[in-house]
């Protein structure tokens, strides 16, 4: 049975591109093989999904011909009942491409147009900060062609909220090939880690000890943002385990608006107490407290 890949991605048949990319980003991150309760079958199938609505093009010929995959069996310019379209997926160190869907469709459902050869795809790594992340970058990347000793570069785009191991595609970019079209470039994008924050889709999230008297008491405290110190005060009698929310400093999406910064509070137990530390422990213990 043909997939729906509106129902993949969980939005409706009139979902926006920017909901479309949001509710896919959304679903790599529960998915992802990398992260504890990922799903990799659950992945692809939003990396596939994501690839047909993400393109106007694609979409329009998924929307006209999507429903009617399985029942064009056997009527002319065949079907795709049953079509698998894992096969086109590409791996790289274990992550997902994406890839092109365009001379498939051309080849079922363009009255006998012949698929155009594609030269291969040339792949790259390159590292960017865990802030360049968060707010997005643009980097120079430099690399070679088989059989030509000539470095070429590109200017590419890296939106904000990428995550460790996605790949951007640069259409063309790849290895030539006689009578056909040229491939493309992947890059492999690997974010560094935050010493103290980590992404959780478009929010972020950290940890922040507090000593027992200053959960009982409370206090005010720093805590790192991705771009700036932040204080917050912490109210008396805070237990462990509660979450101090802090909006706008966490992703960056929809060009300016930002994801919010979650703090986990935890309790810092003193490894060692001195006789005087603990007498007045004790007295305090005495008086119910």
């Amino acid at each position: 049975m043909a997939k729906d890949y509106y129902k993949v991605l969980e939005v409706d048949k009139n979902a926006s591109a920017d909901e479309i990319k949001k509710a896919f980003r959304k679903l790599a991150q529960k998915y992802h093989p990398d992260k504890p309760g990922g799903d990799e079958k659950k992945f692809k199938e939003a990396n596939e999904a994501y690839s047909v609505l993400s393109n106007p093009q694609k979409r329009q010929q998924y929307d006209t011909f999507g429903s009617n995959f399985d029942g064009a069996q056997g009527q002319p310019g065949g079907g795709f009942g049953g079509f698998d379209f894992s096969g086109f997926q590409q791996g790289f160190n274990g992550q997902n491409v994406e890839f092109d869907l365009g001379d498939i469709f051309s080849q079922f459902f363009g009255g006998g147009m012949r698929r155009t050869p594609k030269g291969q795809s040339i792949t790259v790594d390159t590292t960017i900060s865990f802030k360049d992340s968060v707010f997005g970058t643009s980097q120079t990347i430099s690399y070679y062609k088989k059989r030509d000793t000539k470095k070429y570069e590109v200017t590419i785009t890296i939106p904000a909220g990428v995550e460790d191991g996605q790949m951007l595609k640069v259409t063309g970019k790849g290895e030539p090939l006689e009578g056909g079209n040229p491939g493309d470039l992947l890059v492999a994008i690997h974010v560094e880690k935050h010493k103290t924050l980590r992404k959780n889709g478009f929010h972020l999230e950290t940890e922040l000890k507090l000593k027992p008297t200053e959960l009982i008491l409370g206090t005010h405290k720093e805590v790192e943002g991705v771009d700036k110190k932040i204080e917050i005060k912490i109210p008396e009698r805070t237990m462990p385990g509660e979450v101090f929310k802090v909006r706008g400093q966490g992703v960056t999406y929809n060009q300016s608006t930002r994801g919010d910064l979650y703090i986990h509070i935890t309790l810092d137990m003193p490894k060692k107490l001195d006789k005087k530390s603990k007498k007045l422990l004790e007295e305090l213990s005495e008086l119910g407290l």
